[in-house]
């Protein structure tokens, strides 16, 4: 129809963070549609507004349906628009990252992990989305209980250094990340209970929990 105005390609986005081999991996799932068909890439869909309340709710159904995630934390990060992003025309993309602990990945399917600084070629600007949504994690985890939400139900101060310092990309004084988590009253001990003796650790450990399984925002540096 003349007149008639053009409206662009909506979709959402998500940046998958995991934890593989103690360090920080994204999940990256194989395009089965062209454009880019058969090329790893974020997991992403169409925004359906006879569906989706909000980006952030398309987001958490595109990944229910295409990758069989559910109950992650998810954030969204910012929005990439442009009429050179997408070849089937001017598109805008609302970009969310989520973090999924092992237990989740129990029931994921048809994703692929890679080292957060060594991904393959992205196809769309989707390399440009995975690096904004690293700087943030970068630098909201130094403030944050982010990093923790990788983490399963319980675990050892070791693994809560340990997941800071893979999101962080830093390593930590051991003594003043114990006091600083004390101060911050990020976690508690689960009673009677102990994670089991390693070769790398002879005693059985205390076991934690976070003190409230949400963000929580700090008002210091970890």
């Amino acid at each position: 129809m003349a007149g008639q105005e053009k409206r662009p390609i909506v979709t959402v986005d998500t940046v998958l963070f995991t934890l593989r081999d103690g360090r920080l991996a994204t999940l990256l799932q194989r395009r089965d549609k062209p454009p880019h068909a058969g090329s790893l890439a974020l997991v992403g869909g169409y925004v359906r507004p006879e569906e989706d309340a909000s980006t952030t709710d398309a987001a958490a159904r595109i990944l229910a349906q295409k990758a069989g995630l559910a109950g992650l934390f998810l954030e969204q990060l910012a929005t990439f628009s442009g009429p050179v992003r997408d070849p089937r025309g001017w598109s805008l993309s609302v970009a969310h990252y989520a973090l999924v602990p092992e237990a989740a990945l129990a029931a994921a399917h048809d994703l692929d992990a890679f080292p957060v600084d060594d991904p393959p070629p992205l196809p769309f600007d989707h390399g440009a989305i995975l690096a904004a949504a690293l700087a943030r994690i970068r630098n909201k985890g130094a403030w944050s209980s982010l990093p923790a939400l990788l983490l399963p139900e319980t675990f050892t101060l070791p693994d809560l250094k340990a997941v800071y310092e893979a999101v962080m990309d830093e390593r930590l004084n051991d003594s003043a990340f114990r006091r600083k988590i004390t101060e911050l009253r990020l976690i508690e001990e689960v009673p009677d209970a102990r994670s089991p003796a390693t070769a790398e650790r002879r005693r059985p450990a205390q076991l934690y929990r976070l003190a409230r399984r949400a963000l929580v925002a700090f008002d210091r540096v970890i």
